[in-house]
């Protein structure tokens, strides 16, 4: 499905599908399966149970499982609840055909038995005098029992005259009489669940959408709760995952971040302004928050990681105009101007470039708003909510800042002229290096270009990655043994893998899911696709910290003791992630031989297993399996009268067994199950060429060598994927210790020089395509964002050389971005992207803000120079609060790993950026403007 088409719409695009594959259904040929269009696929479950029955029989426990989901289906909010693990229930009929032969029955004549005997059938009513009865005839199966009672009739002397045999003896049977009828569950099965090494069932329940989750978990825990009163003693119902506790928590987290943020804010503005000032601008501040609140409930945004994250990258940046307002209302008071005036000219002198400069910041996050990639769904709130909050901030402090500076700030002590407001030592020795900057111009340009030069080359030395991992505590052990083994054997297997893990004091539950991947419970989970090899293990710990120290542990211990499978032990991420971070993907015609994919995929494997950097990889392809292939003889077969069908269903009556009817009970369709008794079918080697064939109407059974060549066993795969029609194999891998883009580049010339047939191609998939399609999917965002900004400066100058000079201060961010990410040791990843294109709408700001202010005081009738430095001294403590606001009110998102990578982005980036504007903005403003230094012009 196209990436626009989101949540929202997909519904629609499902129906119509459904409709388009409805309309080519008649054109299968027969004995195709009917499509199945599985549109629920991306339903998260956010609350898992595992249901668990100390003493319990497997069917006691089914029972109470069921029980609890029909009350919990009550709940209000809960939308869906599925069991996973439930085995198939199954009647089994163990009989001997050799057996069923010599008594003179086919498996048609006991076939047609059972389903007419269980036939639901409608006998009509009677009048009896003035009531009308219901007629209803018995002999209906209502027990097992009734099964092996069922009576057969066998002459085995002349059986069309219906006489008894030669012995006079009665040619009615009952199927007790020649076959085992017992009650068990489809064998082999599908999929397993235990949980810390219990046999269970899972319970995934989801909630409707558009509600709180945390108030549907809640309500779903009190009816829990209610309900364990009335559980047997032995029935335990226990949490593998639960999402509303997570939101919760992570609620929690954010207001306390966004608390501390509001406070560290408060405190920035306060200690060098004064009390009174930062009551001004933190009330400002306040009413931004709770109208930003009011907003986003109107249009619909919910609380969640990026809308609360949000706020607080916008935290430092709502206080930018009441700063700038409130500083101008001091500054004009301490210059003698009237009160009322300072207000109003403290507002409506910087306005229009305060609103322009608050567009040009909200426009930086356009592009991810714009993109139509899964992380556009995905952080698209960024820009709504930084939007909201600007523009409301821009609105109050041209509101309500001027009128609370009136009401709130004294008059100052005495007048003072404009020196005398910059007069202190900061000032003096700040004043003095720009004087310095601008006189050496040559020289502070050529400083900063090496700077930025040695920033591009150590922005070459950051890993890289798209999304993080994430803070939950838990982890994944994935298992697979090769393709085609048993889920009897997988599920042994890991036995002793549960075991090492729940002795471990760090762990509180392993939940192991044998045969599939578990239910979504998620999103950023893809669950796996049903495997008989496949087993996941999702381990739960205490804190954060023993996640991390459980997987350096236990990946060494699994190299050591588990040598018959291949294990992959890995963390969950947050946002949009791939399983297989490193992924080829070799493909050819529509027709393409597999054995040439399959060596071309060879060939990469052999690359991969010399380099140090691969933890595991597979293909999906899979290993191929064994297959037994009974070799038919269709001249013998019609002399015999045997058709491939009926070959078929000897084989699936002997091993796996066939339906021959069902059994109702309650709710539940049962099937009916013939097969050959234990002992025959575990007699594999030898026996093949010995198989009883039933032929199509007749009462004589045909041995299997009569009607084949020879039985061979041969390799085959057991699937082929395609990509856009073409057979593709992919090559799947996982870094050791590396991150994706280091592995990437240490092999990628050589899988690039594989040899590849002519019609073949080599693809890159995986977390390097994502991430790819993700900074992709912001072009098409970028462009208007780029054409907005530069119409806004434009129109804000009406000129061309104050815009480009704003332009050109933007690359030198870099220098301060690979600083900071160098010292915190974090990767420049998707997040990291976007605070630093969030840097530059923050740096145009306060670019836009001084250099209209350089505007104003040459049109008060300063000279070129004059004004430079005037306005830059002026504009330092604004712009200068207005950073250090937004530098220190993102410092609670350093303690999430989600947000880290973007919030030492913004701080070192603005850091830097803000010493860019106040020195290196005048500096070129003077050169390009040609404003030579009161000293001369010697060094211009």
């Amino acid at each position: 499905i196209s990436p626009e088409y989101w949540s929202n719409v997909l519904p629609q695009v499902w129906d119509e599908l459904r409709k388009k594959i409805r309309d080519v259904r008649s054109e299968f040929p027969p004995g195709v399966s009917k499509p199945v269009i599985a549109d629920d696929y991306g339903d998260v479950f956010g609350m898992l149970f595992a249901v668990t029955g100390d003493g319990f029989t497997y069917s006691e426990l089914e029972n109470h499982v069921k029980d609890i989901r029909k009350e919990l289906l009550l709940v209000k909010g809960v939308a869906k609840i599925v069991l996973w693990g439930v085995q198939p229930k199954a009647i089994y009929v163990d009989v001997s055909e050799a057996q069923l032969a010599n008594l003179g029955f086919t498996p048609e004549e006991l076939e047609a038995t059972l389903q007419f005997q269980n036939k639901v059938v409608q006998a009509g009513q009677v009048d009896v005098q003035s009531e009308r009865l219901r007629i209803a005839p018995t002999g209906a199966f209502r027990r097992p029992e009734d099964i092996g009672n069922l009576t057969l009739r066998s002459l085995l002397l002349g059986r069309t005259s219906g006489q008894a045999d030669s012995t006079g003896r009665d040619s009615l049977l009952r199927i007790r009489d020649i076959a085992q009828v017992r009650r068990g569950y489809r064998d082999p099965p599908n999929n397993l669940m235990r949980f810390n090494g219990k046999i269970a069932i899972g319970m995934a329940i989801s909630p409707l959408g558009g509600t709180n989750v945390v108030k549907v978990g809640e309500a779903v825990e009190e009816r829990m709760n209610e309900l364990a009163e009335h559980l047997p003693i032995g029935i335990d119902v226990n949490r593998v995952a639960f999402q509303p506790t997570e939101v919760k928590e992570s609620i929690r987290s954010f207001m306390i971040n966004l608390l501390e943020a509001i406070v560290i804010v408060l405190l920035v503005l306060t200690l060098p302004m004064g009390f009174r000032m930062g009551l001004i601008i933190g009330t400002a501040l306040v009413f931004t928050i709770l109208g930003t609140f009011m907003v986003m409930f109107l249009w619909g945004i919910d609380l969640q990681r990026m809308s609360l994250g949000a706020l607080i990258i916008a935290m430092g940046m709502m206080v930018d105009n009441s700063i700038v307002v409130a500083d101008g209302f001091l500054v004009r008071t301490k210059q003698g101007m009237d009160r009322k005036k300072a207000a109003i000219e403290s507002a409506f002198s910087p306005s229009w470039p305060l609103l322009g400069a608050t567009v040009v910041a909200v426009m930086a996050f356009f592009p991810i708003f714009s993109s139509v990639e899964g992380v556009g769904e995905y952080c698209r709130t960024l820009f709504q909510v930084v939007g909201i909050s600007l523009l409301l901030s821009w609105v109050l402090s041209m509101v309500l800042t001027p009128l609370q500076c009136l009401d709130m700030l004294p008059p100052p002590k005495e007048s003072a002229n404009e020196e005398d407001a910059y007069n202190s030592g900061f000032y003096r020795k700040y004043k003095g290096f720009l004087e310095w900057a601008i006189r050496f111009r040559g020289v502070s340009i050529a400083a900063m270009g090496v700077l930025l030069v040695m920033s591009v080359i150590g922005f070459g030395n950051l890993d890289r990655t798209f999304f993080p991992f994430s803070s939950r505590l838990q982890f994944m052990v994935d298992y697979w043994l090769p393709e085609g083994s048993r889920i009897q054997d997988v599920s042994e297997n890991i036995k002793k893998i549960e075991a090492k893990l729940m002795k471990d004091p760090r762990v509180k539950d392993v939940s192991s899911f044998i045969g599939q991947g578990p239910p979504r419970f998620y999103l950023p989970v893809q669950p796996e696709d049903p495997y008989s090899s496949y087993a996941q293990m999702i381990v739960n710990t205490k804190t954060l910290k023993d996640v991390n120290d459980l997987i350096d542990e236990i990946t060494p211990w699994l190299d050591e003791n588990v040598d018959e499978a291949m294990m992959n032990v890995r963390k969950f991420c947050v946002g949009p992630c791939d399983a297989w971070q490193f992924v080829a993907r070799f493909s050819g015609p529509a027709e393409a031989d597999p054995d040439i994919l399959r060596d071309l995929a060879a060939q990469a494997a052999l690359i991969l297993d010399k380099s140090p950097m691969v933890k595991v990889h597979k293909t999906d392809w899979r290993e191929r399996v064994k297959e037994v292939v009974p070799d038919y003889n269709q001249e013998r077969a019609r002399w015999s009268g045997v058709t491939r069908e009926d070959l078929a269903n000897a084989f699936k009556r002997s091993y796996d067994g066939s339906q021959f009817g069902t059994f109702r009970e309650g709710d539940d369709l049962i099937p009916i199950i013939l097969r050959h008794p234990e002992v025959e079918r575990n007699q594999v080697p030898g026996r093949l060429e010995q198989l009883p064939i039933w032929p199509s109407m007749s009462t004589r059974t045909v041995p299997m060598s009569q009607v084949t060549r020879d039985i061979q066993v041969r390799w085959e795969d057991p699937m082929i994927w395609r990509w856009d029609r073409r057979r593709a194999i992919s090559i799947q891998a996982k870094p050791q210790d590396v991150t994706l883009p280091t592995l990437f580049a240490s092999v990628q010339k050589d899988f690039e020089a594989i040899k590849l047939p002519p019609g073949y191609r080599l693809e890159w998939d995986g977390e390097y395509a994502s991430s790819k399609e993700g900074q992709e999917s912001l072009l098409p965002g970028l462009a208007p964002t780029v054409v907005i900004m530069l119409f806004v400066i434009v129109a804000l100058f009406n000129n061309y050389r104050q815009p480009l000079i704003i332009m050109c201060l933007i690359p030198f961010a870099l220098i301060g971005i690979t600083v900071g990410l160098l010292m915190f040791n974090q990767p420049f990843g998707f997040l990291a992207l976007l605070g630093a294109m969030s840097l530059s709408g923050m740096m145009i700001k306060n670019s836009i803000v001084l250099m209209d202010q350089i505007n104003l005081e040459q049109e008060a009738g300063k000279s070129p120079y004059e004004a430079v430095v005037v306005s830059a001294m002026s504009r330092l403590r604004p712009v200068g609060l207005a950073a250090g606001t937004t530098i220190l009110g993102v410092i609670p998102l350093l303690q999430d790993v989600f947000w880290i990578a973007m919030a030492v982005t913004i701080m070192a980036g603005l850091a830097f950026g803000t010493i860019i504007t106040m020195i290196f903005l005048p500096v070129l403003y003077c050169t390009f403007y040609k404003i030579p230094s009161p000293a001369g012009t010697s060094a211009n």
